[in-house]
């Protein structure tokens, strides 16, 4: 150890006598355990870390879950055509199965499959005929102002707030403005009632076949979305224009 050349022993060895500065040095400075730190981090430090990245994550996908989706405007509509007919559905017999279910809706809101004896009149129905659906209906114009569209008839595949738009017998789509005009659709009675009155519809017209409910809709009143109507209420009062 007299051979061994080291400062720390230079130095205890001016501090201490020879013997207790040898002990001290080999103590407290050869014996000393050297703790290196790892350069890469620990499994604690990484575990840490993905934990906050998860939190990161799920704290933005909350916040992104309630914001509310933006609804397309009306010119977005317009402009990605999802309101248009393609040339392949302009076809009459692919809406009659429509038409079909149509009628039995309108039994339904006329109390007419419910009660055999179901007596339709027009202060009865105006209110239920003025919130009901004509999507599906097989309207005819019987007035109007363009002289062009009298005659027009088919099935409502749309109902917008101000034109019905129907397709016609010979596959064609025609949009027809609801103000100044009137239309014509008939509701053809159930099979139980049909029975019931089989004997007066045969004296009273035997050559017309069974007796079907006829009602006319004045657009200019009527100019309301479906939806709007189905939640409105509709009070009777005088039009000075009928």
């Amino acid at each position: 150890m007299a051979n061994y050349k080291h400062i720390a022993h230079d130095l205890l060895t001016q501090a201490h006598p020879a013997p207790l500065a040898a002990s001290i040095f080999v103590d407290k400075v050869l014996h000393k355990p050297l703790h290196l730190r790892p350069t890469s981090p620990d499994r604690t430090s990484q575990d840490a870390r993905a934990k906050r990245r998860i939190q990161r994550l799920r704290k933005k996908e909350k916040s992104q879950r309630r914001q509310k989706v933006k609804p397309l405007s009306a010119k977005e509509k317009r402009d990605s055509g999802i309101y248009e007919i393609p040339d392949t559905a302009k076809k009459y017999e692919i809406y009659v199965p429509l038409h079909r279910m149509w009628v039995g809706y309108m039994w339904e809101v006329l109390g007419m499959k419910m009660d055999e004896g179901a007596f339709v009149t027009g202060n009865s129905a105006g209110s239920k005929l003025a919130s009901a659906d004509y999507h599906g209906a097989d309207v005819t114009v019987v007035r109007s102002k363009c002289m062009g569209m009298v005659g027009l008839a088919g099935i409502v595949v749309r109902d917008t707030k101000f034109t019905f738009q129907i397709i016609t017998k010979k596959n064609e789509l025609k949009t027809i403005p609801k103000k100044h005009t009137i239309f014509q659709f008939e509701i053809p009675q159930p099979e139980s009632i049909q029975s019931l009155n089989e004997e007066k519809a045969a004296m009273a017209a035997p050559e017309h076949g069974p007796a079907q409910l006829v009602f006319e809709l004045h657009g200019s009143q009527f100019e309301n979305r479906a939806p709007d109507r189905a939640t409105k209420k509709f009070k009777q009062r005088h039009m000075n224009d009928l």
